[in-house]
């Protein structure tokens, strides 16, 4: 039998004062805020993520698929489920570093991802580009990467843009094996 449904808020000892669910904890977001795994320099040897991920099987380094000069994979710290990146595996921090063979399979890479993602999860639209240098934005500004985020009809509610706060449906490797799934198989 189901418990009683009330309106009133439950009692815990030690969390404070009920709030109605105006406080969401997510304790995930503090290695971001505390700037885990960023590197400590410019090199490609100061602890460089986009560098040592590819040295990672593809499942404990979330990477969705591996081509002769870039990789897919999965944001850490996502803007919405399914976002995705695609990383040159040379260490380069400007797009116009990237030689002609790159600079095609990052852009084929990205049309991949779109495929997979719209197959995996029924996107309806995309954002996609890179943020180059801090000043722009770039979290990891010594390596170059290319977001692509899915989006849907009615993806912005009041969640990120007044809480600013993501909610994300499915836990990353599961987000991981979908789109390697649907990863275009001439892509692969």
């Amino acid at each position: 039998m189901l418990a009683r449904m009330t309106s009133e808020p439950e009692q815990q000892i030690g969390v404070g004062t009920p709030d109605a669910f105006q406080r969401l904890w997510t304790p995930h977001r503090m290695a971001y805020i505390q700037g885990e795994n960023k590197p400590t320099g410019p090199g490609a040897g100061d602890g460089c993520p986009f560098c040592s991920i590819p040295e990672k099987s593809d499942e404990d380094g979330l990477i969705i698929a591996r081509g002769a000069s870039v990789y897919a994979v999965l944001n850490l710290y996502p803007y919405t489920g399914g976002h995705l990146m695609v990383v040159p595996f040379r260490h380069i921090a400007d797009y116009t570093e990237l030689t002609a063979e790159e600079t095609i399979e990052l852009a084929e890479y990205t049309k991949a991802a779109m495929t997979a993602l719209r197959t995996a999860s029924g996107a309806h639209g995309f954002n996609i580009g890179m943020n180059q240098g801090t000043v722009a934005g770039a979290g990891i500004a010594a390596h170059l990467h290319q977001h692509v985020v899915p989006r849907w009809g009615g993806d912005t509610n009041f969640m990120p843009v007044i809480g600013n706060t993501k909610v994300l449906p499915q836990l990353l490797a599961d987000t991981r094996q979908l789109l390697a799934d649907a990863w275009p198989k001439a892509q692969a």
